[in-house]
């Protein structure tokens, strides 16, 4: 049933907005922060969700008011696909968004969703402070796009019926992978592919579209896929399936804030990275409980598969980005260096 708080949230096309400030007299910068996940509250629902919040309500408090957001939740704002190229043209402010869905646009980014070469979350959040790190951020910048907090997801694996745990599960299923890189392991594991983002798995496996979805641990959650799938593949002890999913801001926004605003921006989402750290490990652990309760049932991978899974990928998917660009080249061998 429609309550007039949910008319009054569908008439200007964000379900759940939140507006943060203190009250000042004098007009506040307002940062429209755009995502594609259920909205919830600042202490309950999807991390993703209550890391923008979280965001917002402390960069309104330590800017006095001077800065001022509005959440943006369940992609109400500007569709899934369409965020990043936004940001980029000054469009969107803020999005919290899985990078390698900007693969279409700016292949580089599939850096961020590379099977097999991020494989722990010390691993993933070490790329920050080493040269991968600056290279990739540099890169982004340059495309118009500042890194605000570094958030990696590990992932599993949804199915409608058999579990996907090895290659040769995959044989002969229909899959979302979640980037083109791993579109090409699956391929050649012998899946056919599906290209959607994760708000749109349930939709496809509840028709048939797809056998199977590989997402983060948290999206198998929060999209509720356990009501479609009869197995789960958990990446709680290991995972060939890392996702960069940082949240993200436009450049041409960020340059015109005074140098003292772009401070508060850069201090708050660092600190917030140990959050989004713990909301993912966490959701790691929780996602076999969500599905073994839905009667499905669950599978874990070890170091001897998920390097069944890296060895395809670094015959496939590694050379053809490699192979990309220049940057690409260079994204991946300073990624490569980062042990795990």
């Amino acid at each position: 049933m429609l309550t007039r708080r949910h008319l009054i949230a569908t008439a200007v096309a964000a379900p759940a907005i939140l507006r943060f400030g203190t009250g000042t007299a004098h007009a506040a910068t307002t940062l429209k922060i755009s995502h594609q996940f259920p909205g919830g509250t600042i202490d309950k629902g999807d991390f993703r969700d209550r890391l923008c919040r979280m965001f917002a309500a402390e960069v309104a408090k330590r800017s006095n008011g001077d800065i001022a957001a509005e959440i943006y939740p369940n992609s109400s704002l500007i569709k899934t696909n369409a965020q990043f190229s936004a940001m980029r043209k000054g469009a969107l402010d803020i999005s919290l968004y899985p990078m390698p869905y900007a693969g279409g646009e700016l292949p580089e980014t599939n850096i961020g969703l590379m099977p097999g070469l991020v494989t722990t979350y010390d691993q993933g959040l070490r790329w920050k402070k080493e040269p991968v790190g600056k290279a990739l951020t540099d890169f982004l910048a340059d495309k118009g796009i500042i890194l605000l907090t570094w958030v990696w997801q590990a992932g599993g694996v949804a199915s409608r019926s058999k579990p996907i745990v090895a290659p040769e599960d995959a044989k002969g299923m229909k899959v979302r992978g979640g980037s083109r890189e791993m579109d090409m392991v699956l391929q050649t594991a012998g899946a056919s592919v599906l290209s959607v983002p994760s708000n749109e798995i349930y939709a496809a496996m509840q028709t048939g579209a797809c056998d199977a979805g590989i997402t983060s641990s948290t999206s198998l959650i929060s999209f509720r896929l356990e009501e479609v799938a009869k197995s789960l593949t958990s990446g709680a002890g290991a995972s060939y399936w890392f996702m960069l999913e940082p949240l993200m801001m436009s450049k041409v926004i960020f340059d015109k804030l005074p140098k003292n605003q772009q401070d508060v921006l850069l201090a708050v989402g660092t600190e917030l990275e140990a959050f989004g750290r713990k909301g993912a490990q966490d959701d790691d652990i929780e996602v076999a409980k969500v599905y073994e309760k839905a009667g499905a049932k669950v599978s874990a991978l070890d170091a001897a598969t998920v390097g069944k899974w890296r060895d395809i990928a670094r015959d496939t998917a590694w050379k053809d980005y490699g192979a990309k660009t220049a940057t690409a080249a260079k994204l991946l061998k300073l990624a490569s260096d980062v042990s795990a």
